[in-house]
């Protein structure tokens, strides 16, 4: 993994030193001189840990410091403990002496200088710019901040102690920060400083600058093979190297995969992960983690959690991935986990063939026969899957991912937009470029006959629109869903999210307003949401989408008039948008 010279590697917690003399036979051992020179060892930071036991009132010692700038005096080579990052050495208690020093200072405690001392500064949240609000957990908060100094942007986790303390989710935050400090792969944010105050535990992560991948399959519906492939093969590099160090995510969906400014992955929220013991390959759980649609079956049936519980959240991510919702929905968890238990899903028409061979290996009720597994060949196999061919595994993380394009299935056929995710990142009026005029000609629909909406609109008086509002609301059965608005053309239309559709009957209106409705149950779904960024384009006879800057939207006109609907639409954004600007002028 690149090094970053801006991140700190992660601190310790706050700490005891104790100073022991050793003996003259020792000393003579180790080759030091036959004068006594004091030897600093840290004491065992387990209990620094997990030792939420201070007086009563204390806050400030009920949760350790991991970010107390510390000092450690290193003498020469002698038979010290090593102290790795995220651990805890193991030190012989019987080499310690009963007294200790307590760093009472404020900053840091200072030892006699030598050219062997390092001395780490603690961070302060004076340090930082804070801005907008990245993200809000059961218990925390994450937000943007820039270091004052150097410019440099973190996402830095803000946990108040007050509540952590009430809640007891005090193993929750130490188990992140220990998971966090073990983690070196490009696939997780990385922690890059802690520090805290009198009321608050402040994490330093690294920034992933394009958010959560969960907007972008709500945005595009869901993703074409190539993209699927390419996001699957990255969840899968992580979750071998997590799996690698003995830790269980527990709690793997969209909403904690997040992409860096190069749209690579990186996984985040470890505070319901499990660290195994060396020799286990299963837990009992003691409580229920985790999201209902992605929580494996083992853990609603026996309680017990194991390593195949992230790939069945693997084969779930996999299955939104290509059909835009997850397999197992319903209208609350209990019915979800009906679901789970009976293996009760289907794939939409238009899920890719080997995708679906891969779902069908990856959810599968017994967690010892799902791919990936050690009993089923581990990583090894599931990377053979023919799913994943030509992904060239060593060097994923160096490639460009692939552009994330508008795409839906029709007939089989995988039909794209034009542009890709970066157009959504300035979406504007110079997209027009994209889209071009849709031009068709005269057009007619059921009220204007060949006088396009925004026309006819203009020529009727204030009168007239009273008359045919009046006569809508006598007659027209649609009229209760458009708050009185003239509606100017309406259709059924299949209305795609993902590779699944769903009939509408669709309300374009002045305002101007696009409404959709459920026609056998009369109940209206949803708005196009209008603005001046909105776009439309047509695909073919019956397919066209209307794009807007958080989602796209794939329609199809089952009589072959997307070009009718094309026209209407832009005619009505001429109007609102610049006919309306210049009569204004």
């Amino acid at each position: 993994m690149p090094s970053d010279s801006s991140f700190l590697p992660p601190p310790l917690p706050r700490v005891k030193f104790k100073l022991q003399y050793l003996s003259k036979d020792a000393q003579a051992g180790s080759g030091h001189p036959s004068s006594k020179k004091p030897v600093t060892v840290l004491s065992s930071l387990k209990q620094q840990q997990i030792g939420f036991h201070p007086p009563e009132n204390s806050l400030d010692k009920r949760i350790p410091d991991p970010g107390e700038e510390r000092v450690m005096a290193v003498p020469q080579p002698t038979k010290s403990v090593p102290v790795k990052s995220g651990s805890s050495p193991d030190i012989d208690s019987n080499r310690l002496q009963s007294n200790s020093i307590q760093n009472d200072s404020p900053h840091v405690y200072s030892p006699p200088r030598g050219p062997q001392q390092t001395i780490i500064k603690k961070k302060q949240r004076s340090d930082f710019r804070f801005g907008k609000l990245l993200g809000e957990g059961s218990y925390s908060e994450v937000m943007l901040a820039t270091e004052i100094h150097t410019g440099k942007q973190f996402a830095i986790k803000i946990l108040e102690k007050r509540h952590i303390i009430r809640e007891k989710k005090d193993k929750y935050v130490m188990r992140e920060r220990e998971v966090l400090s073990k983690l070196d792969h490009p696939f997780f944010v990385r922690l890059a400083f802690t520090f805290q105050d009198s009321e608050k535990l402040y994490f330093g992560l690294s920034l992933a600058k394009r958010g959560e991948l969960l907007p972008y399959i709500q945005k595009f519906g869901s993703f074409d093979e190539a993209a699927s492939r390419f996001y699957a093969a990255e969840i899968i590099l992580a979750l071998e190297h997590l799996h690698h160090l003995g830790i269980i995510h527990r709690d793997l969906k969209p909403e904690n995969i997040l992409l860096n400014e190069d749209m690579h992955i990186q996984i985040t929220d470890f505070g319901t992960a499990k660290i195994l013991d060396s020799n286990a390959k299963e837990v009992r759980a003691n409580s229920f983690v985790g999201t209902a649609q992605y929580v494996s079956p083992e853990l609603l049936t026996e309680k017990s959690v194991s390593k195949s519980a992230d790939l069945w959240a693997l084969g779930c991510i996999i299955y939104q991935l290509c059909a835009g919702l997850p397999p197992f929905r319903g209208n609350n968890e209990y019915l979800i986990f009906q679901k789970i238990i009976k293996l009760e899903y289907s794939f939409p028409e238009g899920f890719p063939a080997k995708a679906k061979d891969l779902v069908e290996k990856l959810l599968v009720l017994d967690p010892s026969n799902r791919l990936g597994c050690q009993e089923c060949g581990g990583f090894e196999a599931l990377k053979a899957h023919p799913f994943f061919d030509g992904i060239s595994w060593d060097t994923l993380h160096l490639e460009t991912p692939p552009a994330l394009i508008p795409c839906t299935v029709v007939d089989g056929e995988e039909i794209h937009s034009v542009y890709n995710v970066d157009d959504f990142q300035g979406f504007d009026d110079g997209l027009s470029q994209h889209f071009g005029r849709i031009n068709t000609g005269d057009t007619e629909n059921e009220h204007s006959g060949n006088r396009p909406p925004y026309k006819y609109v203009l020529q009727i008086t204030e009168e007239e629109r009273k008359e045919r509002i009046e006569k809508q609301r006598r007659e027209n059965k649609w009229h209760r869903f458009v708050q009185d608005n003239l509606i100017l053309k309406m259709g059924l239309i299949d209305k795609r999210k993902g590779l699944f559709a769903r009939r509408r009957q669709f309300l374009l209106t002045e305002g101007p307003h696009l409404y959709y409705v459920d026609p056998e149950n009369m109940v209206l779904k949803g708005e196009i949401p209008w603005s001046r960024q909105l776009r439309v384009e047509a695909k073919n006879f019956k397919t066209y989408f209307v794009h807007t800057p958080n989602r796209t939207y794939y329609l199809i006109d089952p009589e072959g008039n997307a070009n009718v609907w094309c026209t209407a639409i832009e005619e009505m954004y001429r109007y609102t948008y610049q006919e309306q600007r210049e009569s204004q002028q």
